[in-house]
């Protein structure tokens, strides 16, 4: 089969479309046909050799996948059938024409959802799923402050957030992506190029701040993170785009507020733990994304790249310019 690969670490020049062994599916397996997977910053930091897959897992890119069954493997409870459209959100392997999943991480594809939406939804919604309802046990009507509130992630995020009756509240870096966060519903949105998102949410929530910060930033919005927390606020974070390295007196400051800071990492995380995030979003969240349901939920397609213009995708994610989720389409 054909997959996504690199032979040594660095730049999106390294990747190419390898000829590699098909999988076979374990006990308890599916061999899934893959039509189409999605980008994520996970892909970008393996490639550059800082983030490497989980012991076991496949070392081939895509952490997400949509498609269909192809196989079934020993001791598989019958829930599935030759043919299944389903979707997975995966340690690693999901951007080849085949993977294997274990059968308790697969989902149903919604119905007239087609492949290439499918697969904007395994990573992006269940992470945001996770953050908001096992992390941060998000409540109705209090306020969230999601950073790159336009990545697959933020545009999630912003919808659950709706779903659960709260307040989204975002930042990103252009007019374009404000714009668009607002049309998946967020609330207000700050441009934190050119002004104080800290300030700009206080102003907005009338001094009180933020019941829950979503953070993939780090380091250099810690006090800006602070300043907008409210008294018992949650920061949740879940990556470290300007790295982790804090200087200041962060503890001392989140004593004044008792705040807390929890951290989450959804790859690394047992498969039993992503077996029950996914039953519990199976069950509460995908019927949203079917016709008829209020509600109605969107998963957000960027742009559709074919696998052998995999370097192309890394680049146009690296650029920092897409708005939802970068998809890449797997040939037959």
């Amino acid at each position: 089969m054909f997959a996504a690969y690199f032979d040594c670490p660095g730049g999106p020049e390294n990747l190419y479309m390898k000829e590699v062994m098909k999988p076979n599916p374990g006990e308890e397996e599916v061999l899934m046909k893959v039509s189409a997977s999605a980008l994520n910053r996970a892909d970008l930091l393996q490639r550059r050799g800082k983030y490497p897959p989980p012991k076991g897992a496949s070392d081939i890119l895509g952490l997400e996948a949509a498609g269909s069954v192809a196989g079934l493997g020993p001791g598989c409870s019958g829930r599935w059938q030759i043919g299944d459209a389903v979707m997975a959100l995966l340690p690693g392997g999901g951007q080849a024409q085949y993977v294997t999943v274990p059968e308790g991480l697969l989902m149903p594809i919604p119905k007239d959802m087609t492949f290439i939406q499918a697969a904007a939804i395994p990573e992006a919604w269940l992470t945001a799923f996770q953050l908001l309802h096992f992390v941060g046990k998000v409540q109705e009507g209090e306020r969230v402050l999601i950073h790159a509130g336009a990545s697959g992630v933020g545009m999630a995020a912003i919808q659950l957030v709706r779903l659960a009756k709260a307040i989204p509240i975002v930042t990103a870096g252009t007019q374009e992506k404000l714009e668009a966060t607002a049309k998946a519903g967020a609330a207000a949105g700050f441009n934190y190029k050119n002004e104080d998102f800290s300030e700009k949410v206080l102003e907005f929530t009338q001094g009180s701040g933020v019941d829950i910060i979503l953070d993939c930033v780090g380091a250099s919005y810690w006090e800006k993170n602070l300043n907008c927390l409210s008294t018992d606020g949650r920061w949740i974070i879940y990556g470290l785009l300007s790295g982790g390295d804090v200087h200041g007196d962060l503890l001392a400051r989140l004593i004044s507020k008792r705040a807390s800071i929890h951290t989450s990492l959804l790859r690394s995380r047992a498969k039993e733990a992503s077996s029950g995030y996914q039953q519990a979003f199976t069950e509460e969240v995908l019927p949203h994304f079917s016709g008829g349901a209020s509600p109605r939920l969107q998963p957000v397609v960027d742009s559709v790249y074919p696998l052998h213009a995999i370097a192309e995708a890394h680049r146009a994610m690296e650029e920092n310019k897409n708005i939802g989720k970068i998809v890449i389409e797997i040939p037959v």
